[in-house]
């Protein structure tokens, strides 16, 4: 039972709206391995999937391996790879349209905390026409650090005019869990793409749940 009450909800966006992770994984494995000869494995993208795309490569290429115009073009053309394969796949999480009606009309705030950037967030919202729920869109490019640095999601309760103690983030990711937690919120984690057991830092998560159907989520109103 969830004894927590909000004020507002803080999402993370792929794995956590949409269940994509999968094809991100896909489409850095093709670049990393094919395009950019890096010996790397598709398990080992998988852990390397947080944060900004910048942060990717530079965690396995290191610091000043490409240029930043480089960066933007790998970046971009990851997405366009990602996009084609995900389009046709593209829907929200089971029970999350539901979800969101439900907070809209308590009167929750809500918010989109991500570390991908607007041309993704945009793919997302737009196709699936759910913008409207959210006072508050925080992408890679509005942020100095990205995840665990809490910044997204502080930067987010900012937006919206709710205290950190009044937000609860839902994330799939491990350091999107750490990063809840740097920013003193609790956090609801999503076993999309990662078992209970790799989130090495969960005091903070007062549920794990597969999707929105989730009966532990009707304490929440």
């Amino acid at each position: 039972m969830i004894t927590t009450k909000a004020k507002a909800f803080l999402f993370d966006l792929n794995g956590t709206m949409i269940n994509d992770m999968a094809f991100h994984n896909h489409a850095w494995h093709n670049i990393l391995t094919k395009d950019l000869g890096a010996s790397i494995s598709f398990e080992a993208v998988k852990k390397e999937m947080y944060g900004k795309n910048q942060d990717l490569l530079e965690r396995v290429f290191g610091a000043g391996h490409f240029s930043q115009e480089q960066i933007d073009q790998i970046s971009i053309e990851k997405e366009r790879r990602y996009q084609a394969d995900y389009k046709q796949h593209l829907r929200l999480i089971d029970g999350l349209a539901a979800f969101l009606e439900r907070a809209k009309g308590h009167g929750i705030l809500m918010a989109i905390g991500s570390a991908a950037i607007p041309f993704n967030i945009n793919f997302v919202l737009d196709n699936l026409n759910i913008r409207h729920y959210f006072g508050a869109i925080v992408s890679a490019e509005d942020v100095v650090n990205s995840k665990p640095d809490p910044e997204t999601f502080t930067k987010g309760a900012a937006i919206l005019g709710v205290s950190p103690a009044d937000c609860i983030v839902f994330e799939d990711a491990p350091k999107g869990v750490e990063a809840a937690k740097n920013a003193g919120m609790k956090c609801i984690a999503l076993t999309t793409m990662h078992t209970q057991e790799e989130f090495t830092v969960s005091d903070n998560v007062i549920a794990f749940i597969e999707d929105y159907n989730d009966p532990v989520l009707t304490d929440l109103f």
